[in-house]
């Protein structure tokens, strides 16, 4: 019989608890393991809780030959998967010999090490295809073209151009890695969010004229202030009015800031920049992704314009430094509209 004592300390480890005795059932369970698989399961063989292969070889290897051990084990609920490490103990004391199993949440270090698998993966990727037509063209031009001057001409250039491409790839990787550095620093310098705006626009003009798109500025012109980063302020209009006049068409697009007297989210004044293109538009299943580092709505179309796929994951995180947050607003058919919203000075 276990005592007042014992039963207490199982009570007051706050992960779940199983206590298994030498008959291969749970004579005791915590209050967060009764939470996650019912008390009904206390007196019941451990398989009817465990019903996963690798907590249950664990345990009975424990119970037969005395081993320590651990398991992974996924436990389903009504929102999201949980993944728990089970570290499972021999126990032995009045003559039995009884098991206890800990199970310990470990899901977001395995979303974190899912996430680092998958930002390798991205990258390789995103390296492979311009390094394979580089390798390409190399072999090529020490073959077959070497004596052909038109041929050599032509490589050159697409060879110019993947080069650009893994060049814009590694920058933004830079500036990303950067951004996400200094994420928890809330920049401090008076920032003239206007003059951000206009400044970013003359400098995107040309482009935009030379793709036949036409940059307009709407609402106030006056000075609005805030405190921030303005390099970074003027990379993320960058990134949004270039996507817009890139992926956008429609002629013509356009940007607008304006005073918020109070925002909810930001619990005080602030001030919100709508930068809108009058293209097709995002398809709604797209919408809630498009922040994701190497997602792209159009993959062929993305890369023949030149794009990362890191772009708005760089304004992400700015604007998350600068403690706002962006709005994203697209239907098929009737454009779109990305909104930053900062706390105003």
């Amino acid at each position: 019989m276990r005592s007042q004592f014992v039963d207490s300390l199982l009570e007051a480890v706050p992960h779940p608890l199983l206590l298994i005795g030498d008959d291969a059932r749970i004579e005791a369970a915590n209050a967060p393991a009764r939470a996650l698989f019912g008390a009904e399961q206390v007196g019941r063989h451990y398989a009817l809780a465990l019903r996963q292969p690798g907590p249950l070889a664990a345990i009975e290897a424990a119970l037969r030959e005395g081993k320590e051990g651990q398991a992974q084990h996924v436990h389903s609920g009504p929102s999201r998967e949980t993944v728990y490490r089970v570290q499972v103990r021999p126990v032995a004391g009045d003559g039995r010999n009884c098991v206890l199993a800990s199970l310990v949440d470990v899901s977001e270090a395995e979303q974190i090490s899912q996430f680092r698998r998958d930002f390798v993966a991205n990258v390789s990727h995103e390296l492979r295809t311009p390094l394979t037509a580089l390798l390409g063209i190399i072999q090529t031009l020490q073959g077959s073209a070497r004596d052909d001057p038109a041929a050599r001409s032509r490589f050159l250039a697409v060879m110019a151009g993947e080069a650009e491409r893994m060049n814009r790839l590694v920058r933004d990787l830079l500036q990303l890695s950067r951004v996400e550095a200094e994420e928890r620093v809330r920049p401090t310098a008076r920032v003239d969010l206007a003059a951000v705006l206009t400044g970013v626009s003359e400098s995107l003009r040309p482009a935009a004229e030379q793709a036949g798109v036409s940059i307009v500025a709407e609402g106030a012109a006056g000075p609005a202030w805030l405190r921030g980063d303005a390099d970074q302020l003027a990379q993320v209009f960058f990134n949004l009015i270039e996507n817009a006049v890139k992926y956008g068409g429609g002629g013509q697009v356009s940007f607008s800031l304006r005073s918020v007297p109070h925002d909810p989210a930001l619990r005080g004044p602030a001030l919100a920049v709508d930068v809108t293109d009058r293209g097709e538009g995002i398809a709604p299943e797209h919408v809630p992704r498009l922040t994701e580092r190497f997602y792209r709505v159009d993959t062929h179309r993305s890369r023949t314009k030149g794009g990362t796929g890191l772009g708005l994951a760089i304004v992400k995180h700015i604007v998350q430094r600068h403690r706002g947050r962006l709005v994203i607003a697209s239907a098929p058919g009737k454009g779109s509209t990305f909104t930053v919203i900062l706390p105003a000075e």
